[in-house]
């Protein structure tokens, strides 16, 4: 790099409500013994099968979520209804991302000793945006009270660090002198509350970082962006089908097909040697080892994933300081979840000490940032 980009501030927005596994299961339980004596009859002939009672103890032993925050928990616990209430906001109002966004801006702001008009770049990367224009980012950066431009991105669980990435590049290039990267994710509205396999995956939070030059940097917190990395691979194995062609398609969808659905057991196997993979070719084209990272700030989607995903990179399964996890209160908050391990567990680094955020989800996409405390 002919400059030195660092991340300079972080912040995070946690919603105000939480809900427990036992709350969860107690909530789907009542409406699985309501579908399948709706429809005993076609059971006991054979015509469809009993949908399973969900369970507390399964979720933790297969996943290590033990909670997850959301914006709006009557709704997802309804038996009724199994997702959020969300009132509908007019044009003149401030957008639910938006509002999850500027604490998190505010807060990362601070960190870095900027002022919010200083900002010139704004980008938006998250797995679900709430509309498709005017663009979120734009109405952040107006509601913020940024200049220069702004723009959003979807890299489904990998939003963070592509965008990230993107902002590196941006100063790199000179067409940015101050980014912000966002992430809203209200997982909770696209997760499908009502099947036993997929209602205890996702929460909901947002984060902040703050991108500038070393050189231009004020503040005292800065980790230098040593080396970047994306890569794809296409995979149907995590997929939602919801989008503005819906309704010009003819034929009737199952409903399931627009939410979040995953064939759990090959996105495992399939995945995770691809993270290994990529992160041995980052650290590799540093010249360094495994050893030589203090500490891996991983995608939180699953605590089995994380621990077979450092074993290959260490050779040894990790211990919680090593690769902090944040999934067992804040649950898979899709392309947050690495970011909110690096906002809540660096701060005893010191300088010289070395880390990688790492990303990974549907597409698939894999990102990695490897960082350097200054």
């Amino acid at each position: 790099m002919s400059a030195r980009v660092v991340i300079t501030g972080t912040g995070l927005f946690t919603p105000p409500h939480s809900i427990s596994n036992d709350e969860l299961v107690a909530s789907l339980t009542i409406s699985v013994h309501r579908w399948n004596d709706e429809h005993a009859a076609k059971i006991d002939a054979g015509e469809v099968q009993a949908r399973p009672v969900p369970d507390a103890e399964f979720i933790e032993r297969a996943s290590g979520i033990k909670s997850r925050f959301v914006m709006e928990k009557v709704g997802v616990l309804d038996p009724d209804r199994l997702r959020p209430h969300l009132p509908l906001r007019g044009e003149d109002e401030l957008g639910l991302q938006a509002e999850m966004a500027l604490p998190a801006i505010h807060e990362a702001l601070a960190q870095a000793g900027r002022r919010p008009e200083e900002v010139d770049c704004v980008i938006v990367g998250c797995s679900n945006l709430q509309r498709a224009y005017p663009a979120v980012a734009i109405e952040i950066q107006h509601a913020l009270g940024a200049g220069g431009w702004a723009y959003d991105m979807n890299v489904a669980c990998s939003s963070a660090t592509f965008s990230m990435q993107s902002g590196v590049d941006a100063l790199l290039n000179g067409s940015a002198d101050c980014v912000v990267v966002v992430n809203p994710e209200i997982t909770s509205g696209h997760n499908n509350f009502a099947a036993r396999d997929h209602h205890f995956i996702f929460g909901d939070a947002c984060t902040a970082v703050v991108l500038e030059r070393a050189a231009d940097a004020v503040g005292d917190e800065r980790w230098e962006v040593l080396r970047g990395r994306l890569s794809t691979k296409f995979s149907n194995s995590i997929r939602n089908d919801f989008g503005f062609l819906n309704p010009s398609e003819d034929g009737e969808r199952d409903p399931s097909e627009l939410v979040f659905r995953q064939r759990g057991q090959q996105v495992f196997k399939e995945v995770c040697p691809l993270v290994v993979g990529h992160i041995k070719e980052q650290l590799g084209a540093l010249s360094l080892e495994a050893a030589d990272v203090r500490r891996f700030w991983l995608h939180q989607a699953n605590l089995k994933m994380n621990q077979l995903i450092a074993k290959g990179v260490l050779g040894r399964l990790p211990d919680e300081d090593e690769a902090p996890i944040i999934l067992d209160r804040y649950a898979n908050t899709s392309s947050a979840g690495s970011v909110i391990a690096f906002h809540l567990h660096r701060s005893d680094l010191v300088a010289g000490d070395v880390g990688v955020i790492c990303s990974f989800g549907a597409g698939y996409s894999i990102g990695s940032q490897v960082v350097r405390k200054l």
